[in-house]
């Protein structure tokens, strides 16, 4: 038997892993960046590529040169573009918009489909597939369609304007108007997810609550619910991105009504900007500008989340 000495044990490679080749390891290495590939080509495409021209524009805007014979050059500006932008006070309106929208229509639409998706997962409602599919229908219903829909039945000749105590395409009734259209669009898709998140719950904890004593609604409010708050959270992050982008149903409604401007809400501001006023660096400003408070937002959201979670 030899005996290796420590210079000469220093020189000796170090063994492989056991089981897995060099060879087998960088063909999973290589078949994971071709699948990866098609992915990273797309995040690039529709994602980067955009955020990064956005950024690019927000720095310049057009001026006319001399006495405009020439047309408009592109100048730059730095962070005149944000400047302009925050201090433009129908930005600020749009801003308290939208904020008086998320505050108003995430707890009434959230909550309405956390509770439609604790009834379907009872045993009180029955036939649950038709109820699933009954408030789930207007998510398949485009938005543009949705929203036209509501504007007639909001029109003064309509029944349902005859019985509101407030006008619905009025300056008081509008955000309301565009929060129930918001609400009816998407309170079945969240149900949807809530009631995916209860049929994970286990069993046996079910049974262990009943077996306590525990009633039907203690049951969904002290087990359920604090089982499917992971999903919950993901639900409320995807909710304030997307309601912080609120567009088609203003849009929509500001061809009924005198009440929804072309700066109601940011998106709208960043419309009116970029296709009405043709200033593209104001509007890619803008656009940055609703990302960084959508992102604010998401990163305040998870962060609460992960202490709940604690």
């Amino acid at each position: 038997m030899t005996v290796l000495t420590p210079e000469r044990a220093a020189n000796v490679p170090a063994p492989a892993s056991p089981g897995v080749p060099a060879r087998s390891r960088r063909g999973r290495g290589r078949a994971g960046l071709v699948l990866a590939a098609p992915f990273a080509v797309l995040l690039t495409a529709t994602v980067l590529v955009p955020i990064g021209y956005a950024l690019y524009l927000s720095l310049f805007t057009d001026r006319l040169s001399g006495l405009g014979f020439s047309g408009p050059r592109q100048a730059f500006v730095a962070l005149g573009n944000y400047v302009d932008v925050l201090t433009d006070s129908a930005f600020h309106t749009s801003l308290g918009n939208v904020a008086l929208f998320v505050v108003v229509h995430i707890p009434i639409m959230l909550g309405l489909a956390l509770l439609l998706a604790l009834l379907v997962d009872s045993a009180v409602v029955r036939l649950k597939r038709v109820w699933s599919l009954a408030v789930f229908l207007p998510y398949a219903v485009p938005t543009v369609i949705t929203g036209l829909v509501w504007a007639y039945l909001y029109s003064p000749g309509s029944g349902l304007s005859a019985v509101l105590p407030v006008d619905p395409l009025g300056k008081t009734g509008i955000l309301p108007s565009i929060v129930n259209i918001a609400t009816w669009q998407w309170v079945g898709y969240n149900m949807i997810i809530f009631y995916t998140a209860l049929q994970a719950v286990p069993r046996d904890v079910l049974e262990a609550a009943r077996a306590d004593g525990a009633g039907g609604v203690r049951t969904a409010w002290s087990v359920k619910v604090p089982m499917i708050r992971p999903t919950m959270f993901v639900a409320l992050v995807f909710t304030v991105i997307g309601s912080l982008q609120l567009f088609t149903e203003p849009l929509v409604l500001r061809g009924f009504t005198g009440s929804v401007t072309s700066t109601w809400s940011p998106s709208l501001y960043v419309y009116e900007a970029a296709f009405i006023a043709g200033d593209y660096g104001r509007a890619a400003a803008a656009s940055v500008l609703l990302a960084l408070v959508s992102a604010l937002l998401s990163a305040l959201v998870m962060r609460l989340s992960n202490r709940r979670s604690r």
